[in-house]
């Protein structure tokens, strides 16, 4: 329908308002006002990002920590423009306003001094390479969430598609700060964007849940019919508790409230997770493997949003053992989170995905070889900015000279990590290919390909077909191979290909007019046993038993053990050729002692 369209398009163009601006921050930081307070008005640090005291304008000022802002005095109600734009940049968490604002903050008597007013003016927050290259990846990230999950409504439009949007148009790890910061300048126009997120971001919770009941088809199994009808009035009563976490803006602490419905989170991540697992022994192989994909991203990816969050908006984490996580580590988290959003879409997208541990464990490399230069130097690049003064053009050349660094270094370790991971699967191209340099006839290399490989990989079918003068026919059973055609009839663009030596994947469509088996039996891939000049053979590979596609790296060893098998083929052929030769010329002779 049109105006679905219209409000996709429309949500799109929100979420990237929110987070789209924050590139600014790449090149010129936001200010602030050098504290930091909880949502009870309480300052609890008033250093704030600055990495000393003297340089935060509040500790100029004389604010101290234990010191509490005066709530009879700094709220929205009733109305004052500059009162209320001072409030809501004090509370809630990490503060960014834009540089050079100035505000007046009412704070109430302590210990030592009488209740008081302050007058502060936000200073440029001080920033560093990782911070800046930390940032950028977080925002190329989150378009790309946006726009992946944007896409999964326009192409499969439905119930499962449009709840993985809403969550991912509030969770993914794009930041929105510069567009917040502007935004005090009017702060009614704040106040509404604070309810309308509240909506979106209960939305965004309640989505999840529906997409874990149905995804990764689309199907709503009856069992679950009863609890995705709750689920909505679950949102409603969010959406009222995370309206009233932003009370403080009004007078009001909330400091515990805003704790619990940042945990909730972890609640909705672990029920997610919860109901995959329940849902996992009334889905195919193939659909089981993709529910993996989306467990995965919510296991790791909501949590890591949800720790990131606390350490930005509430002091939870600095009550508990005094933690505080730097600006470029919470970004890292905020990362983990989109990467993880990225899963999800492959596994609605993709009929078949590889298996989950491939795509982990290059995450997991990804973010350890991003995160201990983050953990260890976060402060060392601030000394380094100081002591070598770079514009800021030159600084983000510098920054895409680490990003190449760290990208050739990620390439490097998920190859270490593939050599130690497929040592099974090395061996067993080592074993075949023995077999195939050992093998006496050509049957014996059709079964090698097919049936040998599909047991050793756990294919669910394998078959090849060679060549003769007419065509490509099989000659020996495959592996798994019921209903199969024994003569190969597939499309002229397919077929041209795999004659040049070009694997080729196979859609439902091909197999089905090739005559080539169905269902969890269909093959994948084909793959030619070519040399530069001939194709000796084609085989079809079926997905793993498990109902995960073939990797990369198996993609490989086919082809390897392809090349292998079309010299095995042509020693063969030359070999019968040399005895029909020798034959030949054996009758011969023998004619001519007989004339």
């Amino acid at each position: 329908m049109i105006w679905k369209r219209v409000l996709l398009f429309g949500l799109v163009v929100w979420a990237l308002a929110m987070i789209v601006p924050d590139f600014a921050r790449v090149v010129r930081p936001l200010g602030s006002f050098g504290f930091y307070a909880d949502s009870n008005g309480l300052i609890y640090d008033v250093a704030g990002p600055f990495l000393v005291e003297d340089k935060s304008p509040a500790w100029k000022a004389g604010v101290r920590e234990g010191d509490r802002i005066d709530f009879s005095r700094m709220r929205c109600i009733p109305y004052d423009r500059e009162v209320c734009a001072a409030t809501i940049s004090a509370v809630g968490g990490n503060e960014y306003v834009l540089p050079g604002v100035e505000a007046t903050f009412d704070l109430l008597p302590n210990g030592t001094e009488a209740a008081r007013q302050v007058h502060l003016t936000a200073a440029p927050r001080p920033t560093s390479l990782l911070v800046k290259i930390v940032l950028a990846l977080q925002q190329l990230a989150g378009i790309a969430v946006i726009f992946g999950a944007a896409w999964l409504v326009w192409t499969r439009p439905g119930v499962m598609s449009w709840s993985f949007f809403l969550y991912a148009i509030w969770f993914n790890p794009g930041q929105a700060y510069e567009f917040y910061a502007h935004l005090q300048r009017w702060p009614i126009l704040l106040i509404a964007q604070n309810a309308f997120g509240c909506i979106i971001q209960a939305a965004g919770y309640v989505g999840l849940l529906i997409f874990a009941i149905r995804a990764p088809t689309g199907t709503l199994q009856p069992e679950w019919a009863r609890t995705e009808r709750a689920l909505p009035w679950l949102g409603g009563v969010l959406a009222v508790a995370l309206m009233a976490s932003y009370g403080s803006a009004f007078g009001y602490p909330t400091e515990l409230l805003s704790r619990i419905t940042i945990l909730f989170g972890i609640a909705v991540s672990a029920a997610a997770v919860t109901i995959l697992l329940m849902r996992r022994h009334t889905l195919s192989p193939k659909d089981n493997q993709r529910l993996r994909w989306v467990m995965w991203g919510c296991l790791i990816g909501l949590p890591a949003f949800v720790i990131a969050d606390l350490n930005e908006y509430t002091t939870l984490l600095t009550d508990w053992d005094g933690l505080f996580l730097p600006e470029d580590v919470a970004g890292l988290l905020y990362l983990v989170n989109g990467v993880l959003c990225l899963f999800v879409v492959e596994a609605v997208r993709r009929q078949r995905v590889v298996s989950v541990a491939i795509p982990l464990r290059r995450v997991t490399l990804l973010a350890l070889i991003t995160s201990l230069p983050a953990l260890l130097l976060h402060e060392q690049t601030e000394h380094l900015h100081h002591l070598v003064e770079l514009p800021s053009w030159a600084w983000l050349l510098v920054g895409a000279a680490i990003l190449f660094v760290i990208s050739r270094l990620h390439e490097w370790s998920v190859e270490v990590a593939d050599e130690f991971f497929n040592r099974s699967l090395d061996r067993a191209e080592e074993l075949l290919d023995e077999a195939i340099r050992e093998a006496k006839t050509s049957d014996e290399i059709d079964r090698i390909l097919s049936a040998r490989l599909a047991g050793l990989l756990k294919l669910s079918s394998a078959a090849t077909y060679r060549r003769h003068d007419d065509g490509f026919s099989r000659y020996v059973p495959g592996a798994h191979w019921s209903g199969g055609a024994n003569d190969l009839k597939l499309n002229d663009a397919d077929l041209g290909n795999l004659l040049r030596g070009v694997p080729c994947v196979i859609n439902e469509a091909a197999a089905k007019d090739a005559g080539l088996p169905a269902g969890l039996d269909m093959p994948l891939l084909a793959i030619p046993a070519a040399s530069r000049v001939h194709c000796f053979a084609i085989t079809f590979y079926g997905p793993h038993e498990s109902g995960t596609a073939i990797d990369a790296n198996e993609k490989r060893t086919m082809q390897n053990l392809g090349r292998h098998a079309a010299d095995a083929y042509a020693r063969l052929e030359n070999a019968e050729l040399r005895r029909a030769v020798a034959e030949l010329k054996g009758q011969a002779g023998l004619r001519g002692a007989i004339a």
